[in-house]
């Protein structure tokens, strides 16, 4: 299998993408939770939300990734309460900025301590640091309502393992 160099490998991403369209990427993600509802992302290239959080760089812990990269995306500091969810996601997309890409991902979902507001200072842009990334609070018991990422979300946010669960996904 040949790899490709591409711009994630240049920031120190661990992802990868193979000239066969097949990509690979480790990432740690947070599931912030305030009032009932939890925070996605979403820009203009996608029809969908998504997660906050993004790639864990070579030699960092899954546990600083998450703190960094919430920090860039809400412009706030935020506490991890614990690890939930390891997730191996399969998926390809039709649209957006992974079309027609082959896509395995690893997510370290860490559980967010909550600060009792919603109010963010965002000024995030996407991963290639190109388009405004909007900041949406969804509600947990309407989920199902929304195309939002991880789909897992919709029944395991509204009763949390008490400790960290495998999940394993093909979309």
């Amino acid at each position: 299998m040949k790899i490709s160099n591409s711009a994630e490998m240049i920031n120190n991403d661990i992802c990868f993408q193979t000239k066969d369209n097949r990509r690979f990427r480790l990432r740690a993600a947070a599931i912030i939770i305030e009032n009932g509802c939890v925070l996605f992302a979403t820009n203009a290239l996608e029809s969908y939300y998504y997660s906050i959080g993004g790639g864990i760089e070579l030699g960092e812990t899954a546990e600083h990734a998450v703190l960094r990269e919430v920090k860039e995306e809400t412009g706030v500091d935020y506490q991890i309460d614990r690890l939930a969810f390891i997730q191996e996601n399969f998926f390809k997309r039709d649209d957006g900025m992974l079309k027609d890409l082959s896509c395995h991902e690893v997510t370290f979902y860490f559980l967010m301590k909550p600060r009792g507001t919603q109010q963010l200072n965002s000024h995030s842009k996407t991963a290639n640091y190109t388009v405004d990334e909007q900041m949406v609070w969804l509600p947990v018991d309407k989920l199902s309502e929304y195309e939002a990422y991880p789909f897992f979300f919709r029944e395991k946010l509204k009763n949390l393992p008490p400790y960290p669960e495998h999940i394993v996904t093909k979309q």
